[in-house]
């Protein structure tokens, strides 16, 4: 069995520096082990499986697996699934919007400017951390309680929690652990000094399934729920742009705007960098 196959370039700058996103084009025939299975063996933090949708105002619906788990919602799968799907002939129900279906339900995303963009959905989860909480994200990052400005639980799907630290030069020199015996969904931002490339530098930390804490080049759902704590609390004004994944080679360049009525939009360059086939 043949399978269409993208490999795309999600939130780059320039080419390869972005977050890398298998598509596998007709996944409906793929059972839940062998998504996982091929998700585990390409090594990438997501991969994305395309197929039919179920509602009937969704344009395509999309399974997207970690190497450990399928999570409900993820960002950099979201513009890498619609590129891959628009890419290979996939025609919108309405002109300037794409719905994609997912763990969560319904995706806005915008096909306009030079990028793609996903309207951020709700939290699932909001506020501050527990005692406990507090101790694993302080462990984690090797970090002391006082250096972090705020912690909160900024979760729209993955389980990520938000810490904010005074200053992007403090958020590029953290050195957290290697390995982690609880599963861990972590995101550090901080503000850059006006005038540069990025508004803020984010750092985004999760354990596979083994175990090891794996830092994400770029992170569309944690930029989402990021950008929505930080514009709640008057922290940061949209239009901007972040930056991440310097400290693994990358420039992902990440674009928020807000709406009039709050929507928060998430967007970024999207390239297809290989096309082909997966054999079965």
């Amino acid at each position: 069995m043949s399978i269409g196959f993208r490999l795309v370039d999600v939130f780059h700058d320039q080419p390869f520096t972005g977050n890398p996103l298998a598509v596998v084009m007709e996944g409906a025939g793929l059972s839940d082990e062998q998504m996982q299975r091929i998700t585990r063996w390409l090594n990438l933090s997501e991969t994305a499986f395309l197929l039919p949708p179920t509602g009937a105002d969704a344009d395509y619906r999309v399974r997207i697996f970690t190497l450990e788990r399928e999570l409900p919602f993820a960002g950099h799968p979201t513009l890498g699934s619609c590129h891959a799907w628009l890419a290979s002939g996939g025609k919108p129900r309405r002109e300037d919007e794409v719905i994609q279906e997912c763990g969560i339900g319904f995706v806005r995303i915008r096909c306009a400017k030079e990028w793609l963009s996903f309207a951020a959905p709700p939290l699932v989860r909001r506020g501050p951390v527990d005692e406990s909480l507090l101790q694993t994200v302080e462990e984690v990052l090797r970090l002391e309680r006082s250096r972090m400005v705020d912690v909160q639980w900024v979760d729209n799907g993955p389980g990520w929690v938000g810490v904010l630290l005074r200053s992007a030069e403090e958020v590029l020199a953290l050195d957290p652990v290697k390995w982690f015996p609880k599963p861990i969904y972590i995101g550090v931002v901080g503000p850059h000094q006006t005038g540069g490339v990025a508004a803020f530098e984010l750092r985004a930390f999760f354990s596979d399934h083994t175990g090891s804490v794996i830092e994400d080049p770029v992170t569309g759902s944690l930029n989402a729920s990021v950008a929505q704590w930080l514009l709640a609390t008057g922290r940061a004004v949209a239009p901007y742009v972040a930056s991440q994944g310097a400290r693994l080679g990358r420039a992902g360049r990440i674009h928020i705007e807000q709406d009039q009525d709050g929507t928060v939009w998430v967007g970024g360059r999207t390239t297809t960098r290989f096309a082909g086939s997966c054999q079965f």
